[in-house]
């Protein structure tokens, strides 16, 4: 029997005259699946994030808007953001909204690179600063909003995703947190939210190598609900969106109240956030109408809700 020693030791060995060469890794930006596009000279948009109100006014799409950059987020792109929000929050007719990014390429690529080239550290930390609000503004919005993610989806493009209350994609979707490999640890919620919705060990991977997943294995794992050719991704978003319009929407915001501030809490405190949101259910209107259309064989009419 050989030992250890004797034994071939994989593609380094040596076999006769031949050497068995070991290919070159590949570049790291290439291994991250980073393509950047190259530098443009379009103009930016006057309006960086696009809204659209659809389902009569019940339904708003919003659409990251800097598809020369990939979608990339600047300062401007991440205030305009918070107005949108805003702005939907306190729009009462508005039921469910829809993330999603302009062009093909990209539903977004993270923070602006370029923008940051030369920025002081008191430009970084006024941008962090935004950074940090637009997400908050996002996790905090009572109405249910959910990402339909094209493409690339990476560093504070996917915590954009994954703040979300869920998200579903197009075939050829990735997912990654590539902040390390440019020296930064992820700080727009990727730590938090991406071991809750992957394996908490992927999710770590993903964090430590910076490597994306693909829609695929994101679907596997549970990341992504639905996927779909990119073709079809808006509409999907839409028949979505739609259904949830259509359900109360006090109903809605109420469940989704009780999952968002139960999770992580003791099972009585968070078996009270839900009863407190049932009650709010219980005694609306739009339980009466609710039982009263299905007695009665009809649609429901649900009222927008009241604050």
């Amino acid at each position: 029997m050989k030992d250890a020693a004797s034994r071939p030791q994989g593609p380094s060995c040596a076999c006769g005259k031949e050497e068995l060469l070991v290919p070159a890794p590949a570049p790291r930006w290439d291994r991250l699946r980073i393509h950047p596009p190259p530098p443009s000279d379009a103009p930016e948009p006057e309006q960086p994030v696009l809204v659209e109100y659809v389902d009569g006014g019940r339904v708003a799409v919003v659409t990251l808007n800097r598809p020369h950059a990939d979608n990339a987020i600047s300062t401007e792109l991440a205030a305009s953001l918070i107005e949108v929000l805003e702005t939907i929050a306190a729009r009462v007719s508005v039921r469910v909204v829809v993330l999603t990014g302009a062009g093909e390429r990209a539903f977004s690529i993270g923070g602006d690179l370029r923008q940051r080239k030369d920025m002081t550290k008191e430009d970084w930390l006024r941008q962090r600063q935004v950074f940090h609000r637009v997400l908050y503004t996002l996790r905090q919005l009572r109405k249910p909003i959910f990402a339909a993610v094209r493409g690339m989806s990476y560093g504070g493009g996917c915590e954009i995703a994954i703040s979300s209350d869920f998200i579903i994609a197009s075939e050829d979707a990735l997912f990654g947190q590539q902040e390390a490999a440019v020296g930064l640890s992820a700080g727009g919620g990727a730590p938090i939210f991406l071991p809750r919705v992957l394996p908490p060990g992927r999710a770590m991977q993903m964090l430590m190598t910076g490597e994306p997943i693909t829609a695929q294995e994101a679907y596997r794992l549970g990341m992504v609900n639905e996927i779909h050719p990119a073709a079809e991704l808006r509409t999907a978003a839409l028949r979505i969106a739609e259904r949830i319009a259509a359900n109360s929407p006090t109903a809605v915001q109420a469940v989704k109240r009780a999952v968002r501030m139960g999770d992580g809490q003791p099972i009585e405190q968070a078996a009270a956030i839900m009863m407190e949101a049932h009650w709010r259910s219980a005694v609306h209107t739009d339980r009466i109408d609710g039982i009263r259309a299905f007695n009665e064989g009809r649609e429901p009419t649900f009222q927008d809700p009241d604050f």
